[in-house]
C-alpha cells in the first residue's frame, strides 16, 4: 500500500506534529481546526474517532483513497471546538458523549441533546460533566408530524437477556416511517476507570468493554500501549492473538447467523449454530483457560501459551465445525420462505455507509471492503491468507452471507496458524515509561479504535476506545425505514450493534 499524502500534506499545512502514535498527530489552533472542516466539506476523509479530555479534542482520520491515517488535536481551554457534525455525521455522537463525559462544548453542533447523560449523575461523582444542554429525564425525541402516525416505544428493558436501550418508533400502520434510538444504560465510566491504573490493570478494563469483543479490544488496548513504549513482542505472541481473534470471531459469527435465523421463525439454523458456537466456546476455554479468553491478551504479549495438545483440540475443532457449517448454510440458502424473510429487507444504503465510516460485516455488506488485518495491517496478518468478502445488496441476507464468508475465511486462517505457529517467548516486559500510542484493529463487528496516552510512571493518563458499534447503530435507524415494524428485529439482529461498546 502507498500512502496518499493529501491528508498528511493538508494537515501539516494546519499545524505542527506534535507526537507519532503510530501516525502523525497534528496540534491545530482555532483557526487550523476551521481548516480542517473546510478540509472535510471536501475531502474523501473518513471519520475514524473523536474523543474529548479536560481541555482537548482529538480527532482520528482516514484518507479513503491512500489509507493515510492522521490525528487533528485542539487545545480548547474554554472548552468549545467547532463541530464536525455538519460535514462528518458520525461525529455527532461522538460530540455529545464529550461534551457528557468532559463538559466540551461543540460549537454549531446538529445536536445538542445529551448521549451518555441521563440526568441522573452526581455532579460530585462526574466533576468533568456538564450539566445537560436540555432536560435528559425526558428526552427529547426527534419529532415527526404527520396525518395517521403513531409512536411504539420500546425499552431500555426488553424480554430476552439483551442490554438495555430504548428505540422510539413512529409508524403508519405498520410502516415505519421513522425510528431513534436512546442508548447509553450501559454507560460503567471504562475511561475513568483506567485513568491512574497500570497498563496490567487496564488491559482488564479494556477486555470487558463489550464481553463478544474481549479478544478485539484487549488487542487495540495493547497494541495501542505498545506503540506508546516502543515494545516489540515475539513472533508467536502475535500469532497466538491472531488465533484468538479469529476463534472470537468464528464464535460470534456463528451465534448472529443463528440469531438473525431464529427472529426469521427458523429455529433449526438458530440450533445447530448455538452448538457449534458453544463447541468453539469450550476449546477456547481449554486452550486459553477461559471461554471468551479474557485476560488472555496483555500488553507485551498474551498470558498463556498454546500446548501440543490444544493444537490438536482446536484442529478437531476447525475439521468439524468446518463440515457442519456448510451443512447450515446449505440449508439456509435452499429455503425460499427464509430467503423471502432476509433478501430486501432492512437496506443500509451505501452512501450512508460511506458517510458513516461503517466497517465490518456492515460496511462490507454495502461495497465498503475495508478490513483493519489488511489495511493499515498488523502481524501476523501479512503473512497469512485470507480473502475480505464484499457485496453490494446491503441486506439482512448480505449481512448474514458476509458473516458466512467471514467464517469460511476465518476457518482457514485458523489451519494456517496452526500450520505455520512459530516457536519461542509469548511476552516480553512492557517498560514503565511515559507515551502516547494508537492502534486499529478488526473486531468481529469492524474496525476497533483505541488511543492511550501514558505519564512519566507508565500508568495510563487518557484512554479511549471506539467500538464499530459507533458507525454502525446510526444505520439501524435508516435500515428499518420502510419495513414493517415486526422485521426490525431482523434488521437489529444483522447489524448487531454492542451497546456496552458504544455506551463506554
Amino acid at each position: 500500500m502507498t500512502d496518499d499524502p493529501g491528508l498528511h500534506k493538508s494537515l501539516a499545512a494546519l499545524g505542527p506534529v506534535a507526537a507519532r502514535l503510530p501516525w502523525p498527530r497534528y496540534r491545530l489552533d482555532r483557526a487550523g481546526w476551521a481548516g480542517l472542516i473546510e478540509h472535510l466539506a471536501r475531502a474523501d476523509w473518513s471519520l475514524l474517532g473523536l474523543w474529548g479530555e479536560q481541555a482537548a479534542v482529538h480527532v482520528a482520520l482516514r484518507d479513503e483513497d491512500g489509507g493515510a491515517i492522521a490525528v487533528a488535536s485542539l487545545d480548547c481551554p474554554d472548552r468549545r471546538f467547532l463541530s464536525l457534525g455538519a460535514v462528518r455525521p458520525a461525529a455527532i455522537r461522538l460530540e455529545r458523549a464529550a461534551h457528557d463525559l468532559f463538559g466540551l462544548e461543540p460549537e454549531n453542533a446538529v445536536d445538542t441533546r445529551p448521549w451518555l447523560d441521563h440526568g441522573r449523575w452526581r455532579r460530585d461523582r462526574e466533576p468533568a460533566a456538564a450539566p445537560p444542554a436540555v432536560d435528559a429525564l425526558n428526552y427529547p425525541f426527534l419529532p415527526v408530524e404527520a396525518e395517521g402516525l403513531h409512536q411504539i416505544p420500546v425499552g431500555p428493558v426488553h424480554a430476552g437477556i439483551i442490554e438495555p436501550g430504548h428505540f422510539r418508533f413512529h409508524a403508519n400502520g405498520e410502516t415505519v416511517v421513522r425510528l431513534e434510538a436512546r442508548l447509553g444504560y450501559a454507560h460503567k465510566g471504562v475511561e475513568a476507570l483506567m485513568q491512574g491504573r497500570g497498563v496490567d490493570q487496564a488491559a482488564r478494563l479494556a477486555g470487558r468493554l463489550s464481553g463478544d469483543s474481549t479478544v478485539a479490544h484487549a488487542l487495540g488496548f495493547a497494541r495501542a500501549v505498545e506503540a506508546a513504549t516502543e515494545t516489540y513482542l515475539p513472533r508467536r505472541a502475535h500469532w497466538l492473538r491472531a488465533l484468538m481473534a479469529e476463534l472470537e470471531r468464528i464464535a460470534n459469527h456463528l451465534g448472529d447467523i443463528g440469531a438473525i435465523c431464529n427472529d426469521a421463525s427458523f429455529t433449526f439454523a438458530h440450533a445447530h449454530c448455538g452448538v457449534m458456537r458453544e463447541a468453539v466456546l469450550r476449546v477456547a476455554g481449554v486452550c486459553f483457560g477461559h471461554r471468551l479468553m479474557m485476560d488472555a491478551v496483555i500488553p507485551g504479549g498474551v498470558a498463556c501459551d498454546l500446548q501440543s495438545s490444544g493444537i490438536a483440540e482446536i484442529a478437531a475443532l476447525i475439521e468439524e465445525v468446518g463440515g457442519r457449517f456448510e451443512d447450515v448454510v446449505r440449508i439456509y440458502d435452499g429455503k425460499a420462505s427464509l430467503l423471502d424473510r432476509t433478501i430486501g429487507t432492512g437496506v443500509t444504503l451505501s452512501e450512508l455507509v460511506h458517510r458513516f465510516g461503517a466497517g465490518g460485516y456492515v460496511g462490507r455488506a454495502a461495497g465498503r471492503g475495508l478490513d483493519a488485518r489488511r489495511n493499515p495491517g498488523y502481524p501476523p496478518y501479512d503473512d497469512l491468507d485470507f480473502e475480505v468478502p464484499v457485496m453490494a445488496e446491503a441486506d439482512v441476507h448480505a449481512r448474514l452471507w458476509i458473516r458466512v464468508e467471514e467464517v469460511r475465511q476465518s476457518l482457514a486462517i485458523v489451519w494456517q496458524i496452526l500450520d505455520h505457529l512459530p516457536m519461542g517467548p509469548i511476552a516480553v516486559p512492557v517498560a514503565a515509561r511515559a507515551g502516547e500510542g494508537m492502534a486499529l484493529i478488526e473486531a468481529f463487528r469492524g474496525e476497533a479504535l483505541w488511543y492511550v496516552r501514558l505519564d512519566e510512571r507508565g500508568l495510563v493518563a487518557r484512554a479511549h476506545p471506539r467500538d464499530a458499534s459507533w458507525f454502525q447503530w446510526p444505520l439501524l435507524e435508516s435500515a428499518v425505514l420502510g419495513n414493517i415494524v415486526a422485521d426490525f428485529s431482523l434488521c437489529n439482529k444483522s447489524i448487531n450493534g454492542s451497546y456496552s461498546g458504544q455506551d463506554l
